[in-house]
């Protein structure tokens, strides 16, 4: 799965977790802090973005990630080690 299309289903998790943010404001080097996302939120854009991409990955693989970009490459990696088993 591409990078981008992770990214563009990050992004449509976080515009339906923050409706406020409008999608030009999402990019890939902002952290979801920046976008006015409490912690709470953030661990949403996580667990749904894991749902959308059907993984299942522990939540503590995502501690060191501090933007948007980080999360996707977590979630690219992940599912990249899924795809070859």
């Amino acid at each position: 799965m591409s990078k981008e299309h992770v990214f563009e289903v990050v992004k449509n998790v976080i515009i339906e977790v923050l409706p406020d943010i409008k999608p030009e404001q999402i990019q890939i080097e902002r952290n979801l802090r920046e976008l006015g996302a409490n912690s709470i939120d953030r661990m949403e854009v996580v667990t749904m973005s894991m749902e959308e991409l059907d993984l299942k990955i522990p939540l503590m693989s995502f501690a060191q990630v501090s933007n948007i970009q980080g999360m996707v490459d977590v979630l690219v990696e992940n599912y990249a080690s899924v795809e070859s088993n």
